[in-house]
């Protein structure tokens, strides 16, 4: 990935592929490198694979929100001279992707959740998130997927060190705030773009139900279940997740 990463003005992001542009979202504790396999399989498709780093943890404290952080993806793809582009995002990066279509329809072409907040946020908060515990964090970071050997020490140590940090835990509190004042529940029946829901049958963080709501409630969307699958599709089942997405964009004329 480091070979295709790009730093221009406030952006930094990695840019592979060229055609239609895919701008993925990352979640709240997600990293780049979680949607390795979409960025190695769609640029060979003919589509531009476009992944920002999001200013989480960078912004001012009053621009640290759901709504902010739609704009910043708007700005970015203004900045890049898209017209229309395909939103793909997973977690908290899903509600900004959500949010964003919401606010912009007209630079959406398509739209694509997974395990995406923004109807239920115990995506973000209850008793989470607990300083200095590691067991605890451990914990947290397995219970993201269906097979727990997936939260590597490397995972479970950027979790640790991002809920260590007095900053980033009040940033963290406050994008969970965010998250649940901009439920999107009366905003999703209006909003027409065709959007792929691909959800784990096992997701602990948004459960099932979650993936039903959004499907019920948006009106042109298409739902598909991974089985023996957590929070987290694009990362555990890389094959099936690049399959069902690559089949509902050539179905969507995309």
């Amino acid at each position: 990935m480091k070979d295709n990463f790009k730093k221009e003005g406030k952006y930094s992001y990695f840019e592979a592929g060229e055609g239609t542009p895919i701008i993925v979202l990352h979640g709240l504790m997600g990293g780049l490198s979680n949607f390795d396999g979409v960025a190695t399989f769609f640029p060979k498709e003919g589509y531009k694979v476009v992944i920002p780093e999001l200013p989480i943890y960078t912004q001012n404290i009053l621009k640290t929100n759901v709504k902010a952080f739609s704009k910043y993806v708007k700005d970015f793809i203004t900045f890049k001279g898209y017209d229309k582009v395909i939103l793909l995002g997973n977690s908290l990066g899903g509600h900004i992707a959500l949010y964003h279509t919401k606010m912009y329809p007209e630079k959406m072409a398509g739209l694509v959740i997974t395990g995406s907040s923004g109807l239920y946020e115990s995506a973000m908060g209850d008793s989470y998130p607990k300083r200095g515990d590691y067991e605890y964090i451990r914990k947290k970071a397995e219970d993201v997927f269906y097979d727990p050997n997936i939260a590597t020490k490397e995972i479970i140590d950027d979790v640790y060190n991002t809920v260590n940090d007095r900053i980033k835990l009040i940033k963290t509190l406050t994008i969970a705030k965010s998250a649940i004042r901009h439920n999107m529940a009366k905003d999703l029946p209006k909003m027409t773009t065709p959007t792929c829901i691909i959800w784990g049958k096992n997701d602990k963080v948004t459960p099932p139900e979650v993936a039903e709501e959004f499907d019920r409630l948006l009106p042109n969307s298409d739902l598909y279940w991974i089985d023996k699958c957590g929070h987290a599709a694009m990362m555990e089942h890389p094959d099936e997740f690049n399959r069902l997405l690559f089949d509902w964009l050539k179905k969507s004329n995309l």
